[in-house]
């Protein structure tokens, strides 16, 4: 037992406590003793309270309910009591208190009263419920953002928890995905390359991972992610999981895309551009020379009577005129050329011009044209025109393995600003041209419309077909556009903006008549009966006026002469004038590297060389 002395140190310990209430209550509650830290509380002096019952402590609504009386019957029974609670102060107002009631009983167990310990706790709730407000409001942040996917993972990677960001962008609800590894959002690749694993690894050792990548929807599909992982460690630096966000930034990378492509398309377009300006600058000059050297030997041949020499001269005559057709393909490209548009319906066109396309192609290879009902007018120079689907044929013929198909088609199409190229919102004529050829690598197809640009071996082609096609259809206010893949084909598209005109009547088609070609030249001569008979054409061939004055007397049914102007013996002007008296039917083109041949051209049409295909046929439409 305690003594008398140590009683009463106890006593006065008790009595100076502040921080608790600390008091007796009798077996019925009624208060036995106070302290200061009872006064101080409560606001009760010990006069004032002592003998009274404890539950005057309590809010009305705890009376009414039996709490004090509980808990009593809770210290009696169980041996203690204790809670948290609203209490009363004697003037009204109310604290947080935290209770401890211990039953007090005598050496034969007989229980004499209770003790009570009581703290105000109302700072350290008010700070709890600050922190009970303040994560609820966060989780109610968290669980409101739909723009973010922010969840929980545990350290292994499962998912702990979900927002409503994640549902909105992973489709997935929150007890699909709780407890699963959150890999399964990572492409296939992206888990054989063991991203997800990596990623978690970066987060832990460096304290963040942040990437971008492909992301898989509950659906299937794929939508691109900026991605932060963050480790959440505990007080002691633990790891404890991660924090993911996931944002969905697939427009910005579309945007990003887009404005990537309209820079390559304005580079390609500036590019071009700066070359036609150079091109076109030396093509002019090149040709201005080129018609000094043709003339020149065009005088010379007349009075150089050495053979040798004059073998001489028909050799640089055929270089010079190799020169001016790659300076006129130079000067399309350059958008330079003389053009006369005319508004035409391209289905009539091309069906017109369908049997000079298929000599173009080898019978080993399919052809077959698709032109189907009538399209609008477009704005074009017709030999122009028909010149560059020529090449665009050639030249698929040329990529194409035996067995393989060429297919020209035309449709009609409203394509919005920038869709293609540079072009306008309008309404476009397109003419493709597709083979199932070798195709072409990303690094040919950057550099296919260049000039001089070519795959082909060394003399097998100049680089300027497909050049000569883009300043075509760039003049026309037009597009081109190739698609292509090494082994797979290449669909080649021209553009032509819809005009507001009626199409004028459709063109006469290239004619299958008899020609006479006439040239002392044979190199010549043998070019041009190569050019008419690609047109379709029946030749006949003489390599003097007066050869050809035979021809003409001894076969019948000549529809066409083609003649140089000047020729030894009889000349060109003087073979048309008695071909119109064998024939009026005969019709006569005249030849001549002279811009002004002697002699009166009066009811003939008159070819200057060097010419081309596009050019003979000019004048075959101008002779009806």
């Amino acid at each position: 037992m305690n003594s008398p002395q140590e009683a009463e140190r106890l006593r006065l310990f008790i009595s100076r406590i502040t921080d608790y209430a600390i008091y007796m209550l009798a077996p019925d509650g009624t208060v036995a003793s106070w302290n200061a830290g009872a006064q101080r509380f409560k606001g009760y002096a010990a006069e004032e309270i002592i003998g009274e019952h404890f539950s005057r402590f309590y809010t009305q609504q705890d009376r009414d309910a039996g709490v004090p009386a509980n808990a009593l019957k809770q210290a009696r029974e169980s041996g203690k009591f204790e809670a948290e609670g609203w209490r009363v102060r004697k003037d009204g107002t109310q604290f947080w208190a935290s209770v401890v009631i211990d039953p007090i009983r005598d050496e034969s167990g007989e229980l004499v009263g209770f003790a009570k310990v009581t703290r105000d706790i109302s700072e350290k709730r008010a700070v709890q419920e600050a922190l009970r407000e303040s994560e609820q409001r966060f989780r109610m942040l968290v669980q409101g953002v739909t723009d973010y996917a922010i969840y929980m993972l545990s350290p292994a990677g499962e998912i702990t928890n979900w927002n409503a960001g994640a549902r909105r962008i992973k489709q997935y609800e929150q007890d699909e995905v709780l407890g699963a590894h959150f890999s399964k959002f990572y492409t296939d690749e992206d888990r054989e390359r063991g991203l997800p694993a990596h990623a978690l690894a970066q987060a832990a050792s460096q304290g963040r991972f942040e990437a971008e990548g492909w992301r898989v929807r509950k659906d299937g599909t794929r939508f691109w992610a900026h991605v932060v992982i963050d480790p959440i460690r505990n007080e002691d630096g633990e790891l404890v999981g991660f924090a993911k966000i996931t944002r969905d930034i697939t427009e910005r990378l579309e945007a990003t895309q887009a404005l990537e492509k309209a820079r390559e398309v304005l580079f390609q377009s500036q590019k071009l551009e700066a070359i036609g300006k150079l091109t076109g600058g030396v093509a002019h000059d090149f040709n201005n020379l080129l018609s000094v050297i043709t003339n020149g030997l065009d005088l010379l041949r007349p009075i150089v009577k050495d053979l040798e020499a004059v073998s001489l001269i028909d050799s640089m005559s055929k270089a010079a005129m190799r020169g001016a057709s790659l300076t006129n393909q130079l000067l399309t490209f350059a958008r330079q050329q003389p053009v006369t548009p005319e508004p035409r319906e391209l289905n009539r066109l091309i069906a017109g011009f369908a049997p000079v396309l298929r000599r173009a192609v080898r019978s080993s290879v399919k052809f077959e044209i698709e032109v189907t009902g009538v399209l609008p007018a477009v704005m074009i120079d017709v030999a122009l025109f028909e010149a560059a689907l020529l090449n665009l044929v050639v030249n698929a013929n040329d990529a194409t393995l035996d067995g393989g198909s060429i297919r020209v088609a035309t449709q009609v199409s409203d394509f919005a600003n920038g869709q293609i190229g540079s072009l306008p919102d309008g309404r476009y004529v397109v003419v493709s041209v597709q083979d199932t050829g070798s195709g072409m690598s990303e690094e040919v197809l950057a550099r296919a419309v260049e000039p001089f640009f070519t795959t082909k071996a060394m003399g097998k082609g100049t680089g300027l077909g497909l050049s000569q096609v883009y300043g075509m259809v760039q003049q026309f206010g037009g597009e081109l556009k190739i698609v292509s893949q090494l082994a797979q084909g290449t669909t080649i598209c021209l553009y032509f903006p819809v005009s507001s005109e009626e199409a004028l009547p459709d063109p006469a088609p290239p004619p299958t008549d008899k020609v006479l070609i006439v040239d002392d030249q044979p190199d010549v001569l043998e070019m041009a009966s190569e050019m008419f008979r690609t047109l379709g054409f029946h030749v006949i061939t003489a390599n003097s006026g007066r050869q050809a004055l035979e021809v003409l007397t001894s076969t019948p049914d000549i529809h066409l002469l083609f003649s140089d102007v000047v020729m030894p013996g009889l000349s060109g002007v003087e073979l048309g004038k008695k071909a119109q008296e064998l024939s009026p039917n005969t019709r006569v083109l005249l030849a001549s590297g002279y811009t002004t041949p002697a002699g009166s051209l009066k009811g003939f049409e008159f070819l200057p060389k060097p010419y081309r295909i596009a050019d003979i046929l000019k004048k075959l439409r101008a002779l009806g």
